[in-house]
């Protein structure tokens, strides 16, 4: 089937950017249009900023009108929505799963459940919908322990307490985190495993699958892992923690088990598995599911492709990627990623701060748009909490990581804010 020639990516982040960049390149150089998009996507192709990325039917009548014969969807919130299940219904192919699958990310305690249910290793759970209930439960379960909110919550409703009395406030806030009229909202409680995390992105086709080059984020806000959690501060790829023996045993043990119970449960899924993992003393074990591509892992996983990127998801979509994945070609360089954040975050942080960009680059260095916009007078300004990425890759993580902060250090914005020590875990371990 000959590869699409309009291609409809859909969000606004650095992840969107990334996959913008990677399907541009595709040697059958396709339209690529983007909604909402960010002032970085903009610069390099059309965007339609007044669609927003949870407008369902919106995003339909645009991907309709513009002619797009496939829709890349970025965020989790459209896929949860059942963005994908109604593309389909207009007949047009897209990469991501439907809301049946979404529901994996969507829902913490579904997923529990599921891992669970197929033996695949993972930390022991309760699930709770009352407040009262939970803290009982913590006086007989000591921290450190694991409050997870059941729903999106944008990479930020988890909540690693120290203290009982820190588990049993963060389970009341959480409690109250995605509740609404006429609905009880429910949280997990889990044991805190211990160990170094590490992220595997999967492309999904059915039973079929294709494990991408692995790579570790940082979540938490400050130098040496510490602080509140976020969306993500940086990433670096390959992670070497994940020795070839250990991939496959995480593919044996989580990756094929965890595709293999998913098409049990009749889901038809079609998109991006993303498995966090923590590498514990008894083996490696599942964090989480996600159900579309990482971000920022998103941003130093792509370039190490030395392969159509396009090719890839379509094959994926379209139920014929065992025949494509055998010619993926991963390049041997490292790759970094150093997200530059508004000062606040990820707590309340300004937002129309100007900044201004290097005039150049370290060679294959270049920066990702994240929460970006264009003001009144055209200036680049700041328009989230995390705004850009600065990517880099190199012979080694190290020349990566003094490519990528030279260019951090040259970013001229009154609020910028990043970490110093992307990458230094595997520096060190070296």
């Amino acid at each position: 089937m000959p590869l699409p020639k309009s291609i409809l990516v859909v969000g606004s982040g650095g992840r969107e950017h990334a996959i913008v960049k990677s399907l541009i390149a595709s040697p059958t150089r396709p339209r690529v249009i983007c909604a909402p998009g960010n002032a970085g996507i903009a610069s390099e192709v059309c965007c339609f900023p007044d669609v927003a990325a949870d407008n369902i039917s919106g995003l339909v009548e645009l991907a309709a009108r513009e002619g797009t014969g496939f829709v890349v969807v970025g965020p989790e919130v459209p896929l949860s929505l059942g963005l994908v299940d109604a593309l389909a219904a207009r007949g047009i192919p897209a990469y991501g799963p439907k809301a049946g699958g979404a529901r994996l990310e969507a829902s913490k305690i579904h997923t529990k459940e599921i891992l669970l249910k197929y033996n695949i290793p993972t930390a022991g759970a309760a699930t709770f919908d009352n407040a009262d209930d939970a803290a009982a439960y913590l006086l007989s379960h000591p921290a450190p322990i694991v409050i997870k909110a059941d729903g999106l919550a944008a990479g930020k409703g988890v909540v690693v307490a120290q203290t009982t009395a820190e588990a049993e406030t963060a389970a009341r806030a959480l409690l109250a985190l995605n509740a609404s009229p006429g609905a009880k909202s429910r949280i997990l409680i889990e044991a805190c495993l211990t160990g170094e995390e590490t992220s595997i992105l999967v492309i999904v086709s059915g039973r079929d699958y294709y494990i991408l080059p692995t790579s570790q984020d940082h979540k938490r806000i400050g130098d040496g892992d510490t602080g509140p959690n976020t969306g993500g501060m940086g990433a670096y790829s390959p992670a070497e923690v994940v020795t070839p023996a250990l991939l496959a045993r995480i593919d044996r043990e989580i990756v094929r088990p965890s595709v293999n119970a998913i098409a049990s449960e009749g889901i038809d899924f079609r998109g991006t598995l993303f498995i966090g993992i923590m590498l514990t003393p008894d083996g490696p074990q599942v964090l989480e599911y996600n159900t579309r591509f990482g971000d920022p892992e998103t941003q130093v996983v792509l370039p190490r492709l030395d392969t159509d990127f396009l090719a890839l998801l379509w094959a994926a979509a379209t139920g014929n990627l065992a025949e494509v994945a055998r010619d993926v070609r991963v390049r041997p360089e490292s790759a970094i990623c150093v997200v530059v954040a508004s000062k606040g975050y990820p707590g309340k942080f300004p937002k129309n701060i100007p900044i201004t960009l290097p005039g150049t680059f370290p060679p294959q260095t270049t920066v990702i748009h994240a929460g970006t916009a264009r003001d009144a007078e055209g200036r680049l300004v700041t328009a989230g909490g995390r705004v850009l990425g600065v990517t880099a890759l190199a012979p080694t993580l190290a020349e990566a990581a003094q490519r990528a902060y030279a260019v951090c250090d040259e970013i001229e914005c009154d609020t910028k804010y990043h970490r110093r020590d992307i990458g230094a875990r595997q520096l060190n371990r070296k």
